[in-house]
């Protein structure tokens, strides 16, 4: 290689977009003229502006992609001339190589295959992740793009996804997605030109959990064992959707498929062997008559074409009638002809009439509509007005019945102590008396002295021993509470990671089941898209479950006992009701309630320990029965094997 001009030879000042275009065709021209080396073999091609990375060798495709990434990069750790440098390298690949580049079709599955691992574990069906999608701060939710428009950004990239799940949680857009490909060995082509895109340009896993590096763009992998088993939003979504599988076991799955198509296809060819003889057979019988039905359509023949000498003078003479009641014909055709095209005059001058009155009524209705959303803006400010009035109301009830009972302990509490205290005045009263009665010296009066001295003080101690034993059992109830508490805590963990089928288990409280949001998109969309639109509807939902500004629930006197009922009347329950069905406003509803319930203060899904027979809160002992029931047939098990 002849020597050129270095990006790396601190040439570091800012190019301005007058000179950028110059210092592009600079470096296209070095690179025609062959200073710099770009294709290694009729299959390997390497960057010359990237010496000290570590991967040097690209396909076509991947070098494309690379050159392309760095020269449009915004990113402020690329100098002006890094990207101009690569930006004539694509121009240089787009325009002068592609004729000897060689086949440019993603690699076969036995290409693919060939860099992995066997016994390597992959999340199957294949799944990519991608982090660090920037996310923003809107009405107390963390919000981002679309799967949509990612997933249109990586088929741009020939890595044709299926779909592109963004993963929200109670805090809103995680900043993180799941990318979906093709089951097939394509989709896992796919999805490792997906991988090593991102590889490619320093943003893959590796780069990602490094503590040195700046984050910065997005980054993005295929989704392995590792990722399955972790204990974050992204290994929950993906222990959801896929299985940890190693290549071995898929190809040795999709063998056995292959097997029993071959059966299938052999049984198959045999029928149609068989059928094939019938055919056969049949064929051999109708070629015998046809060379009968031939003699006798050739003497047929003979005798038509004399027949036809004999009508052929009649036909002329018939054929000049007709030619002249065609002309006939013509002219009158073409007469109604000009007729059509007047009356279509007379039609598109009414049309332009229509369509102007059409527009009009348009704009009436638009006016009416703005109208009425702002009145059912207002109808819904006052609404949600009433509801904290009505809210504030009830929270001061349930406060005045806590400190009524409470002032009723305490007056209990005082009166005991009180009656002490009486006594013990009672005492010194009597003291004061026979103090003054040993006045006299009298002996007796000195007894009785001591005697109400030693009654006062035991008095005294028996009140201060009440005084420390209620304070004991107040701190006795507070930490057996306490405990009590943490064993359920402990209990509802354990029961999450055992694979226990009883009636006592744990129950997400709050968790919005999507299972009617799926039922209800696929009567109005195709399969592909009623997963996407229930996904992304349930989502939103998820969010107003959240939203504390939303609270459609009001408490009525039902018997005497106030309970916590869903208000019919919200707008949007009734129209979540009229547009998808009873099934998701039900959904809905009752994880309101059940938020509403176990976690009024937080409004986020919580796990409780459950009776799924009797529909209630299951107790700490009918939790433990469980785990030791379960436990003993455990042992039990382990005993005979």
């Amino acid at each position: 290689m002849g020597s050129s001009v270095d990006h790396t030879s601190g040439e570091d000042t800012d190019i301005s977009d007058s000179e950028t275009e110059e210092y592009v065709e600079k470096a296209y021209e070095q690179l025609k003229n062959g200073k710099r080396q770009v294709k290694i073999s009729d299959q390997a091609y390497t960057c010359p502006y990237c010496t000290t990375k570590k991967k040097r060798d690209f396909q076509y495709k991947d070098l494309l992609q690379h050159a392309t990434s760095i020269g449009k990069s915004a990113s402020q750790k690329r100098n002006p001339r890094d990207r101009t440098n690569h930006l004539a390298l694509a121009k240089y690949l787009e325009t002068d190589l592609p004729a000897n580049a060689g086949p440019s079709n993603p690699p076969d599955e036995a290409d693919a295959l060939a860099n992995h691992d066997h016994d390597e574990m992959f999340v199957w069906p294949w799944t990519g992740i991608v982090v660090n999608i920037p996310t923003y701060f809107k009405d107390g939710k963390y919000a981002g793009e679309s799967g949509s428009k990612l997933r249109d950004q990586l088929a741009e990239r020939g890595f044709n996804p299926t779909r592109v799940r963004p993963l929200w949680n109670y805090q809103g857009h995680s900043g993180t997605a799941i990318v979906e490909f093709h089951k097939d060995w394509s989709g896992f082509t796919n999805a490792m030109s997906f991988e090593k895109f991102y590889d490619a340009n320093h943003h893959g896993r590796r780069n990602w959990l490094a503590e040195n590096e700046m984050k910065t763009d997005l980054y993005g992998w295929v989704a392995r064992g590792d990722d399955y088993i972790l204990p974050n939003i992204v290994g929950e979504n993906l222990r959801k959707i896929g299985d940890p599988r190693t290549l071995s076991d898929i190809m040795e799955e999709e063998a056995r498929k292959t097997n029993k198509l071959v059966g299938n296809l052999t049984n198959v060819i045999e029928a149609k062997k068989m059928h094939l003889l019938e055919m056969e057979t049949k064929f051999e019988e109708t070629e015998s008559s046809l060379q009968k039905l031939i003699t006798e359509k050739d003497d047929l023949h003979q005798a038509y074409n004399e027949e036809i000498k004999k009508i052929a003078t009649s036909a002329q003479d018939h054929y000049k009638k007709i030619f002249n009641d065609h002309e006939k014909l013509k002219f009158q055709l073409e007469t109604q002809k000009r007729d059509l095209e007047l009356r279509g005059q007379e039609l598109m001058k009414r049309e332009t009439h229509n369509e102007m009155e059409r527009k009009k009524l348009a704009e009436d209705l638009e006016q009416n509509a703005v109208k009425n959303c702002s009145l059912q803006a207002a109808a819904e400010e006052q609404r949600k007005a009433d509801e904290k009035v009505m809210k504030l109301a009830e929270e001061q009830t349930k406060e005045k019945e806590k400190l009524h009972k409470r002032i009723i302990l305490l007056e209990k509490q005082l009166d005991a102590k009180q009656a002490v205290q009486l006594e013990i005045e009672q005492l010194r009263g009597k003291l004061n008396v026979v103090k003054h009665m040993g006045d006299e010296g009298d002996l007796e009066v000195l007894n009785k002295v001591d005697m109400l001295l030693k009654s006062m003080r035991e008095k005294e101690g028996e009140l201060e021993d009440l005084e420390s034993l209620n304070q004991t059992l107040i701190v006795q109830e507070r930490m057996k509470n306490d405990e009590l508490q943490d064993a359920r805590k402990e209990m509802v963990n354990g029961l999450k990671e055992w694979p226990i089928r009883s009636h006592i288990s744990v129950k997400r409280m709050g968790e919005l089941d999507s299972k009617p949001f799926h039922r209800a998109m696929k009567r109005k969309y195709s399969e592909a898209e009623a997963d996407e639109r229930a996904t992304e509807l349930c989502s939103l939902w998820e969010e107003y479950l959240r939203d504390p500004e939303w609270h459609p629930i009001k408490v009525v006197s039902i018997n005497g006992k106030h309970e916590a009922i869903i208000d019919e009347d919200d707008e949007k329950l009734k129209d979540l009701k009229g547009t998808y069905g009873i099934e998701v406003h039900n959904a809905v509803t009752n994880a309101l309630l059940e938020v509403n319930e176990y976690n009024p203060s937080g409004m986020y899904v919580t796990s409780e320990l459950w009776n799924y027979n009797e529909g209630r809160r299951a107790t700490l002992k009918e939790g433990v029965e469980v785990v030791l029931k379960e436990w003993k047939f455990n042992k039990r098990k382990r005993g005979m094997d």
